[in-house]
């Protein structure tokens, strides 16, 4: 394979509503910043990649048909994809494969999400249940995840102060990023103190619904020495995929256990593998995990390898993850801050780029080389993994 880098990111800020423009303005806002201070054009793009997850939460049917103008893919191949909440790092992965191949030398991977505006969000994501035996139960995005936290809780003794513990971390480095959703930082007690959606998980422990876009250039080797000083390459890319139904991860004859993302881990395992990395603690120095309620930081740490299982309680009570601290987890202030479903997982990668790039602003993590860049799609059902870094491996 040929070795691919990100030259370029561009990101709208996240916010409830974007009244002020349309769908396909939104991705054409993300696009051009993607392009800001990298020696290309839209001209030099030889092939899209689109990444779009529910049509019902843009609004449109079909919604990347409408887009064609706004990403300049008019004569050009386009592809959308579409696995849910990982369906962004998925779109990059498309990417990085199309450029890896030898069949493109520059692509563009971008979309953009109306999360905010779709109404009941939720019951959009519940039609994603098996209509006879789980739907009617009724299971949803955030009770799967409260199961979850339950397990958890069992398990490995967490609590929901380790719970708040996450979201104050998040927060805190959410005021740092411009393109944050929520920035305003919060006390332990002001998260324990917000109304519980399903115990153990309240509202101060859930993701917001963010409307916004996000692009990622992608360039060949060849092409990177002409565009960027500061490319990220892509060291390492991983996927993995989960059960259909939710009865199928839980009881005693089940191995991956309800509490943990061991789906997730082989995804970024595969990503250690093709990068080379094999003490992911002492080479990777920062980690944009997905993690959409302050619970599932946990397991996404656990899943990462850094340490074993359940660790994570205590040394997220030492501030070992925050922005200075010995790996910062979610500098940008995460999924808990900022989701537009569609490109949330993109927005991972991209800000994993930005870091090892240098470009990372006041949410920058010193001597950042390697970071690990995450994604979760459907009902915990589909898991992506990418490696950046600022050499090549």
């Amino acid at each position: 394979m040929r070795r691919v880098a990100i030259v370029g990111v561009g990101q709208t800020k996240y916010q409830s509503r974007r009244d002020d423009c349309s769908y396909d303005e939104l991705v054409f806002e993300a696009v051009n910043r993607a392009f800001e201070g990298v020696d290309l054009t839209i001209k030099d793009v030889q092939a899209m990649v689109f990444s779009l997850a529910p049509d019902s939460l843009s609004g449109l049917s079909n919604a990347e048909r409408c887009c064609v103008g706004a990403i300049g893919a008019q004569d050009k191949p386009f592809m959308r994809v579409n696995t849910g909440g990982s369906t962004g790092i998925s779109a990059v992965q498309v990417g990085f494969y199309h450029v890896a191949s030898g069949a493109f030398d520059v692509v563009l991977v971008a979309g953009a999400d109306r999360v905010g505006e779709s109404g009941d969000a939720q019951t959009i994501l519940n039609k994603m249940w098996d209509p006879y035996y789980e739907r009617p139960l009724p299971l949803n995005a955030i009770n799967m995840l409260a199961l979850s936290a339950v397990r958890y809780m069992h398990k490995y003794g967490m609590t929901e102060e380790h719970m708040a513990l996450v979201t104050v971390k998040d927060r805190r480095n959410a005021a740092k990023n411009p393109y944050a959703h929520i920035r305003k930082p919060a006390t332990v007690e002001e998260v324990m103190a917000s109304r519980v959606i399903s115990w153990p998980i309240k509202l101060f422990d859930a993701c917001p619904q963010s409307s916004g876009g996000c692009a990622i250039i992608l360039c060949s080797e060849e092409w990177v020495r002409k565009v960027t000083a500061r490319p990220a390459w892509i060291q390492g890319v991983g996927h993995h995929s989960e059960t259909y139904f939710m009865g199928d991860r839980m009881g005693p004859k089940r191995i991956n256990d309800h509490a943990d993302a061991e789906a997730k881990g082989q995804a970024i395992r595969k990503a250690y593998r093709m990068a080379g990395i094999e003490d992911p603690r002492r080479e990777i120095q920062v980690a944009e995990l997905y993690a959409p309620f302050s619970n599932t930081e946990y397991h996404a740490i656990d899943a990462a390898g850094f340490f074993p299982k359940g660790e994570s309680l205590k040394l997220m009570e030492k501030g070992f993850f925050n922005l200075d601290g010995e790996i910062p987890i979610n500098p940008s202030g995460g999924v808990l801050c900022s989701n537009p479903i569609a490109v949330t997982a993109m927005v991972r990668v991209g800000e994993a780029a930005l870091q090892v790039m240098g470009s990372a602003g006041e949410r920058q993590v010193p001597g950042a080389r390697k970071a690990l860049a995450t994604g979760n799609g459907g009902d915990h059902q589909f898991f992506g993994a990418v490696i950046v870094g600022s050499e090549k491996n």
